[in-house]
């Protein structure tokens, strides 16, 4: 939906309006996000934003049919999301659980509320979800991906040189967006991460 959003007729009639109000509502919360997400970090806050961090934005919306044998399946594996920020929506139903302290936790629905994850590109290491299916449904949900590398650039991501000293020196390389986001997709020979390939210390 940014930078080059779709034409309104290449939207599906049924969902169209909403589709596009969506987008508009979260591109404008996702900007005052960043704003406070540079500030928490003693940072301007326009810094994360002029980094590119909301410039990319893909939304995906899913549909999970009632499953009559929901402990054989699962609405989407483990993994965590490749980007800045992702902001999901989830109905009433539920079914979201983070991994924390190698313990599956639920992520309750709330009504009018939204899950904000921060992503890899943001962290390069961050949490690990997953969507169990339930018998109850269906389920809907949204979600919002920012600045996953739609656009293409020879820019150079890394720790933010405002927040590194010698007490705290950087762990990571630098590489690109798209480098980055072909390499989480990609595992080495031996098993190793793409993110694993780029640390520089053993922290």
């Amino acid at each position: 939906m940014a930078p080059d959003p779709p034409e309104p007729e290449q939207l599906p009639i049924c969902c169209k309006d909403i589709v596009t109000e969506f987008s508009k509502e979260i591109l404008s919360f996702a900007d005052s996000l960043f704003g406070l997400l540079s500030e928490a970090l003693g940072l301007s806050s326009n810094h994360l934003k002029e980094l590119g961090c909301a410039e990319g934005v893909d939304v995906a919306y899913n549909y999970y049919p009632p499953c009559p044998q929901p402990e054989l399946t699962l609405g989407a594996t483990q993994h965590t999301d490749t980007a800045f920020i992702a902001m999901l929506v989830q109905d009433h139903i539920g079914g979201l659980q983070v991994l924390h302290q190698n313990h599956w936790v639920d992520v309750p629905p709330m009504s009018q509320g939204l899950v904000v994850n921060i992503g890899n590109l943001l962290q390069f290491t961050s949490v690990e979800h997953r969507v169990l299916l339930k018998g109850a449904g269906p389920r809907v949900t949204a979600i919002a991906f920012f600045g996953i590398g739609y656009t293409s650039n020879s820019r150079l991501y890394g720790p933010i040189e405002e927040l590194l000293s010698e007490s705290d020196p950087p762990k990571y390389k630098k590489t690109t967006i798209q480098d980055f986001v072909a390499g989480a997709y990609k595992q080495g020979l031996d098993g190793t991460s793409f993110v694993q390939l780029l640390k520089l210390t053993d922290d």
